[in-house]
């Protein structure tokens, strides 16, 4: 047993910790794999038989992973026997071995979310229902919820709450789609992902006989990132250990950041209820950052009330302090972070894959994929596509490519029918095989029936001819309307906007928030070129051609040396020598949409110990003073989390005073012009410029601009005054407007007059 020397004291206690419940809490970095791995090894050399072991996790990766170490101690034959994988993975084997007894065939189909969705949309259309209303996306988020909560159709329907809740939010009849849609499913002999868990449930609630088997064959259970399991799971795991209880979970309750999904962490905060003899085994060594970053993780998590106290620590070297960057804008956040890559990869000569870029949201990826690109730093983007190759994107970009050259037909046929305009598969078949018998284009086919005759009926010509009006209408605004100006109008008036609205799924949401990026960067490349004639105005066709070059992808030449770009969601269980966490703002990160209670902003606050806790060497914190939102410019304040970290962990290179310089990596030397303009002061004027603003309230009587003084604004009438900060010339007002809201102005820029 000499493996067991490679383990610190407290991961060997963990590890030959033999019968009854355990609970090892990991903090980040502590070897809770080896623990995990080592001490299934462990019983198996002590005399336990690997088919009476069943270990559980998350990823098909980490249980291959554990596989491959086990075999290293006991031999591949002993490591393959154990019943290890994926929850769903484990119980789908269960259920072909017993799916008779819930009248399933053995070799059900398991649908993914596309099928499922696939299915959804059908059923919704075959109930007469409005897909607009009832997005499949929307509904088959609600129904996996419901199944993960092990709410059957009938319970969702006879549930007066949850209809009522349905009925407040527009959609009464989801039971009656929950229904149809689990019945075609059965009828099919399929299962969804959800329906794993929920099935299996019903297996072990329903058949005794089946439960005492499992309970018996699975002497030991092991599992592992218990914090992030749902109700479903919970159940079967209680379910399975209650004959021996030799259950041992390991996890890290400040790691638990999937809430959105069902996870529920108060399965592992109230594991000592469920076990009240456990032993507690706490791993606080950590093995992969350094000195600085573990301590100011711990000075940021120790903030939450809900936890299991532990101090994480580290014999690593102290390590250089977290550097805090101030960024114009998004954009100057992305030329930082793409700099300061360069220069510490030049230097330190180390590789691109060295490097992770880690944010809120996908959406946030555009301004570090543009400003990488520029520097010829290879990336690739994980849990999600490039940009420029989510679907909402290249759908917009698919109207302005067809606005600058109607004659494009991939671009037609894309959105020819989206947002739906009753212009089916048929009708493009026909317009196809016309455009070939004519020998036009599909758009001359379209845009000149009656010259090129497609025999198709009046109905359908009709809707053909509004389409082709659409796009002649962008067209004539090509040249006289900039770049930002037409998108922002073709995003609306194509129904895009509209249509992504309505989807407030999750999915819905980021989509609907990409779109708002897109015209983000189209505002700031609108900006009027200080050295371009006045009279110069960039188009949507210069914009396209920009981007064109953005887009254009690279061949796959097998190198993996690039930057990671992720969210901080998809970077869990990763780790990197060196790791930027940008968008570190009030409201985008904690996000706006979680600072409705406690338990959410301490999932907030849980997601940036995740993000912090990845970096090994260094860690950079950059956040915009400036962020465009539907081409208006909002004025941000830093995350509450950079002012948690304590102090003396931090090199607060954003607090540098004016006319010094920061020193160090990063060393952003040129000096860039700032736009800084109120949202409230932009009349949407492509030629407007910082030069061209002058203020009614000059800065010798900003002193007059208190809190409770009201203002009047030229655009949004009288306001109230509700806080003032900065100085100087940097001085900003939070206003109240009873037409608009509350704004916050830069008041040099403001014209605001005294009332």
């Amino acid at each position: 047993m000499t493996y067991l020397n490679d383990l610190n004291e407290e991961q060997r206690k963990a590890v030959e910790h033999v019968d009854g419940p355990m609970m090892v809490i990991a903090g980040a970095g502590s070897g809770k794999t080896r623990v995990l791995t080592y001490r299934i090894a462990h019983l198996i050399e002590l005399g336990a038989d690997p088919f009476s072991i069943l270990s559980l996790t998350f990823t098909n990766k980490a249980a291959r992973e554990m596989k491959d170490r086990i075999g290293h101690i006991v031999g591949d034959r002993e490591a393959k026997n154990i019943w290890m994988g994926t929850f769903h993975s484990v119980f789908a084997r269960i259920l072909r071995i017993e799916c008779e007894l819930l009248n399933y065939p053995r070799e059900f189909t398991i649908y993914d979310t596309a099928d499922s969705r696939s299915l959804l949309k059908a059923v919704i259309k075959e109930l007469g229902h409005d897909e607009k209303v009832y997005k499949p996306a929307s509904i088959h988020a609600r129904i996996s919820g419901a199944k993960n909560n092990l709410i059957s159709p009938q319970d969702y329907l006879e549930d007066p709450d949850i209809q009522s809740e349905d009925r407040s939010a527009g959609r009464p009849a989801t039971g009656e789609i929950y229904l149809a849609y689990n019945t075609r499913c059965f009828r099919a002999g399929a299962m969804d992902f959800d329906d794993i868990l929920f099935n299996m449930n019903v297996l072990l609630r329903d058949y005794p006989a089946v439960l005492l088997k499992y309970q018996h064959r699975f002497r030991y259970v092991l599992v592992d990132e218990y914090q992030d399991t749902n109700f479903a799971q919970y159940l079967i795991i209680k379910k399975l250990s209650a004959a021996h209880e030799n259950i041992c979970v390991v996890g890290d309750d400040a790691q638990s950041i999937y809430s959105f999904r069902g996870a529920n962490i108060q399965n592992i905060l109230n594991f000592k209820s469920d076990y009240p003899d456990f032993a507690l085994y706490k791993l606080e060594q950590n093995y992969r950052s350094t000195q600085n970053i573990v301590n100011a993780a711990n000075s940021v998590i120790e903030k939450n009330r809900d936890q299991i106290r532990k101090t994480v620590w580290t014999d690593n070297p102290a390590g250089e302090r977290i550097a805090v960057h101030k960024a114009a804008s998004d954009n100057d956040e992305g030329i930082f972070v793409a700099q300061t890559i360069f220069e510490i990869k030049n230097v330190q000569k180390i590789f691109n894959g060295d490097f992770a870029i880690l944010y809120r949201t996908n959406a946030q990826s555009r301004s570090f994929e543009e400003a990488l690109r520029k520097l010829n730093i290879p990336y690739r983007i994980y849990g999600g596509q490039s940009f420029y190759q989510r679907k909402e994107i290249k759908d917009l970009l698919a109207y302005f490519r067809l606005t600058a050259n109607p004659r494009d037909e991939e671009a037609l046929k894309r959105v020819i029918n989206y947002p739906t305009r009753g212009i089916g598969k048929t009708t493009i078949d026909k317009l196809i095989v016309g455009a070939e018998q004519h020998g036009v284009s599909l758009w001359e086919l379209i845009d000149k029936p009656t010259t090129y005759p497609s025999g198709l009926g009046a109905a359908i010509t009709n809707k053909l001819s509004d389409f082709a009006t659409m796009i002649l209408s962008f067209r004539a605004m090509l040249e006289t309307k900039n770049a930002f100006d037409l998108a922002h109008y073709i995003a609306q008036h194509s129904g895009i906007l509209k249509d992504l609205y309505a989807d407030r799924s999750p999915e819905g949401v980021a989509r609907y928030q990409n779109i708002e990026e897109l015209l983000n960067g189209i505002r700031e490349f609108s900006e009027p070129d200080p050295q371009a004639p006045e009279e110069s105005v960039k188009t949507l066709s210069d914009f396209m051609v920009d981007v064109a070059l953005l887009t254009d992808a690279d061949q796959e030449d097998g190198d993996e040396d690039k930057v990671s770009m992720m969210t901080i969601h998809s970077a869990k269980g990763l780790e990197f020598p060196y790791v930027f966490i940008v968008g570190l703002e009030e409201n985008l990160f904690p996000s706006q949409m979680a600072l409705n209670s406690r338990e959410e902003l301490e999932e907030e606050r849980r997601l940036f110990y995740v993000a912090l806790t990845r970096a090994k060497s260094r860690a950079f914190l950059s956040y915009a003073t400036t962020r465009f939102r539907w081409g208006q410019p909002v004025f941000n304040d830093s995350s509450r989390f950079i002012a948690e970290v304590a102090s003396e962990f931090l090199d607060r290179k954003d607090l540098v005073g004016p006319g010094k310089r920061s020193s160090g990596f990063g060393g952003f030397r040129q000096e860039r012009q700032q736009f800084i303009k109120s949202g409230t002061a932009w009349s949407g004027s492509s030629g407007s410029s910082e030069k061209s603003i002058d203020s009614s309230v000059s800065p010798a009587d900003f002193q007059a601009i208190q809190p409770g003084v009201e203002v009047m604004h030229e655009r949004f009438g009288k306001g109230k005054v509700l806080g003032i900060e900065g100085q100087d010339e940097n001085k900003k007002a939070t206003i109240f407007f009873p037409s608009a809201g509350q704004k916050q102005l830069l008041l040099r820029f403001a014209k605001l007059t005294l009332v």
